[in-house]
């Protein structure tokens, strides 16, 4: 298996699970550490509410146990608090710091952060070197391809950004203004591979060993990112790290193990947020798992079960309804 290398960190692999706001919360991370998965970002921090010490906020950014690596994400437009934040993230315990300039959610563009700084190239330069000044940690950036095809300026802000000391980039192969429709520009990712000498991670699109393979064909990059291809797989990105080792198909988790995959997800969100909350969290993820399983066979049975084991209301009834579908998919 390829270790990918960003500055003093060694990944044990190539395929890397995405940040994602409302996903790669704590209990989600560890059970993708679980399952062998080395590097899961943190859900989106904004360094302002981190730095403020706002409760929820810093929820994102738990440090906890059985985290091989710590990457903490950041995100904001200025530079005081982006130097409080890496500062911060660092204190945690944060092995790498990612510096968001892709987020295309419109309450984040509307704040100026996220990818809206693309649109401002210098401004984002200050804010990337603020993050490098603060800290120790290697900083990364993930970004777009641009803010829409008129300014696609990732191959620029690419060489500038290493220039101020980022030490890997992350480009997702769509522009700001695409968001997730159409399909992922692999090949518009070598214009940013060409401009840079750091490690260049190809994101977007990517959910199995096909798409991985032409990912990094096509971008020639030197990994790949998966971000809603990890929904209810905490386990694809060693699974595909494997399959690229081993030259073959993915072997995903059987039905028993998914199982247990599953009440253990949800056995940490509860202890992680308390009962009521934790499972609030977790329904999202219990119908991904549930959307991936396979069985029922049909899509519209697979639907009403994840309608219906959403709507309970206790963790018992959970697993024993949840166990009962899997018994009948035997």
């Amino acid at each position: 298996m390829t270790a990918l290398t960003i500055d003093d960190v060694t990944i044990p692999g190539r395929v890397l699970t995405a940040p994602m706001t409302g996903v790669s919360d704590l209990p989600f991370r560890r059970a993708a550490a679980r399952l062998g998965v080395a590097y899961v970002a943190t859900e989106m921090v904004a360094c302002d509410s981190f730095a403020r010490g706002r409760p929820d906020v810093v929820r994102r950014a738990a440090v906890g146990d059985g985290l091989p690596l710590m990457v903490i994400q950041l995100v904001g437009r200025e530079a005081h608090w982006i130097a409080k934040g890496a500062a911060l993230a660092e204190a945690a315990g944060a092995d790498i710091i990612d510096f968001n300039m892709g987020c295309p959610a419109k309450e984040v563009t509307g704040a100026l952060s996220g990818s809206a700084l693309m649109r401002d190239p210098d401004l984002a330069l200050s804010l990337i070197r603020a993050a490098v000044d603060a800290t120790s940690r290697p900083v990364t950036l993930k970004m777009r391809l641009g803010w829409d095809d008129s300014s696609r300026n990732a191959p620029e802000l690419a060489a500038r950004a290493e220039a101020a000391g980022v030490r890997a980039i992350t480009v997702h192969g769509r522009t700001r203004q695409q968001f997730y429709k159409g399909a992922a520009d692999w090949r518009a990712v070598a214009d940013v591979k060409s401009a840079v000498g750091i490690p260049v991670i190809v994101n977007g699109d990517i959910i199995d060993t096909a798409s991985t393979r032409e990912a990094l064909t096509q971008s020639g990059a030197d990994a790949v990112m998966i971000g809603r291809g990890a929904y209810g797989r905490p386990w694809i990105a060693r699974a595909i790290d494997n399959a690229l080792a081993a030259n073959d198909d993915i072997a995903e988790p059987g039905r028993d193990d998914r199982l247990a995959i599953t009440l253990e997800h949800m056995a940490d969100s509860l202890a992680f947020y308390g009962e009521a909350l934790g499972l609030r969290m977790f329904k999202k993820h219990l119908g991904w798992y549930v959307e991936n399983a396979h069985w029922p066979a049909s899509s519209a049975a697979r639907r009403e079960a994840k309608s219906r084991l959403c709507r309970l209301e206790t963790a018992r009834e959970i697993e024993t309804q949840l166990a009962e579908l899997w018994a009948r998919a035997a």
